[in-house]
């Protein structure tokens, strides 16, 4: 054991059963929500929907303009207490996206309901809100109100809500605000926001009472922050990386100076940038996340819901040497030797500090959750002596600080993630910094919230990886 991690009772495992999960989600709590008078509280007036819904679709905020100026005087013009937008990934949660983007249309509206394969997130800021805000400003006062009011579930994973979440922070840097708070109707294989912020681990059995109670908590919820984090990657022009969407070429990131690097900078580089929620990772456990990420999309039968994603990707995990490389081959080809230094910033400093990464390490973590790999919890909940001889502070989703600790071989990562042991704890920090060179491995292995990707690495010239925390939190909807 690395540290006296306070582990509670052993017996009870971070993440509950897919049944018991699913029970607890079918709103078995003696409240009875009716229909029609949940539909009266999301549902705004017809003619703002149609508004929105052209402005959306010729991309034009001017575009709803016109049924402002046409609608009724008996037409309804009172904004509902609680107005709501929902963006499904029909994707997500196996077969269940169909029917459930019927479910949520006949509970407020066809025009609140929005199929993320046919509108984006960014298309709803910049031209449905704005839509809004255009209306506000010629004296329409049920727009003003709905904006004011307006609240955002996102039906899918942990990626479909860190893009909404993006997305809407938009509106800060714009000074557009309010920003409207998100909730979430779980249909991921981890769900690791959606745990973290209690509305459950997975898709429930009894869906349709379910999505009622969802939608009944996030009109009443409470609402709360949670730090954003950027990473910027910088690499040798040329690199032939393909990378995942959720990072973005940029040519506005500067590599830092003030830290000592191997050797010289190259001439040019190319240079990526992407906001995670959860968690970044080099290492094995991003090896691992690749090569199930390409077995899926390869052979996508094989994977049709989160049960069997986790059964494939525990299987795959173990014939990737995890667990059995001691027995086979050098140990140290499995670890983190391509990472020449590590340095993090501590709260409130400016200065960047270097970090000794432990040789037995072979997957380094930065976690901003509570929740990583389905509900685990590997930081652990510490004892307040061990908090104040580590320097260390209670870990928060919104305290500008990551949770960087280390997993070993795969035995030390399933002993972790059962919460017998905790994780290899290395430090707090508010910013890190990797460089990352070409070694007896050319390639590493990185990932972001669940998006993996393979990292060719020069032996001449280094990679480096950034990441700092985001000016603006997000607002996320307690389920509970």
């Amino acid at each position: 054991m690395d540290s006296p991690a306070m582990t509670g009772d052993t017996n009870k495992i971070a993440v509950r059963s897919s049944i018991v999960e699913s029970l607890r989600g079918c709103g078995f709590s003696g409240i009875r929500i009716d229909k029609e008078e949940l539909k009266k509280q999301l549902t705004m007036p017809q003619y703002l929907r149609f508004a929105m819904r052209d402005s959306i679709r010729l991309q034009d905020p001017a575009a709803g303009e016109s049924r402002y100026l046409r609608r009724t005087d008996d037409e309804d013009a009172t904004a509902p207490p609680c107005p709501m937008v929902v963006f499904i990934n029909p994707r997500s949660g196996g077969r269940h996206g169909p029917v459930l983007k019927e479910r949520l249309q006949q509970l407020m509206s066809e025009e609140q309901v929005f199929d993320l394969s046919d509108v984006k997130p960014h298309e709803f800021v910049r031209h449905g809100l704005a839509c809004l805000e255009l209306l506000s400003s010629l004296g329409d006062s049920c727009a003003k109100d709905t904006r004011e009011r307006i609240r955002v579930m996102v039906a899918g994973g942990d990626g479909t809500v860190g893009w909404v979440l993006g997305c809407l922070t938009e509106l800060r840097i714009q000074g557009r605000e309010p920003v409207p708070p998100v909730g979430i109707i779980p249909l991921g294989t981890g769900n690791d926001l959606s745990r973290s912020f209690r509305w459950g681990g997975s898709f429930p059995f009894a869906w349709k009472a379910a999505i009622k109670k969802s939608l009944y908590r996030a009109t009443t919820g409470p609402v709360h922050r949670l730090d954003s984090w950027r990473v910027s990657l910088s690499m040798p022009e040329g690199t032939p990386v393909n990378l995942p969407h959720c990072l973005k070429h940029t040519e506005e990131f500067t590599l830092d100076q003030g830290v000592e690097i191997e050797g010289e900078l190259p001439e040019k580089v190319a240079s990526y940038e992407g906001v995670f929620y959860n968690y970044f990772s080099i290492g094995m456990d991003a090896q691992v996340a690749y090569g199930f990420h390409h077995l899926r999309n390869d052979k996508p039968y094989l994977a049709n819901g989160p049960i069997a994603n986790k059964i494939i990707y525990s299987g795959y995990s173990c014939t990737q040497g995890w667990f059995f490389t001691p027995c086979t081959s050098d140990p140290g080809l499995r670890g983190l030797r391509n990472i020449l230094r590590m340095h993090i910033k501590r709260v409130n400093c400016s200065e960047w500090e270097p970090v000794t990464i432990p040789t037995s390490v072979r997957a380094i973590v930065a976690l901003n959750l509570h929740s990583y790999g389905s509900g685990r919890n590997p930081w652990g909940k510490l004892k307040p002596k061990y908090l104040e001889k580590r320097g260390f502070v209670e870990a928060d989703v919104a305290d500008g600080l990551l949770e960087i600790f280390g997993l070993k071989q795969g035995w030390h990562a399933s002993f972790v993630m059962v919460e017998l042991i905790s994780a290899k704890h290395i430090a707090q920090a508010s910013a890190i910094r990797l460089e990352v060179r070409g070694g007896a491995w050319k390639n590493s292995y990185m990932q972001m919230d669940g998006e993996p990707w393979k990292q060719p690495l020069s032996k001449d010239f280094s990679t480096f990886v950034e990441i700092k925390r985001e000016p603006f939190q997000s607002l996320v909807i307690s389920g509970k």
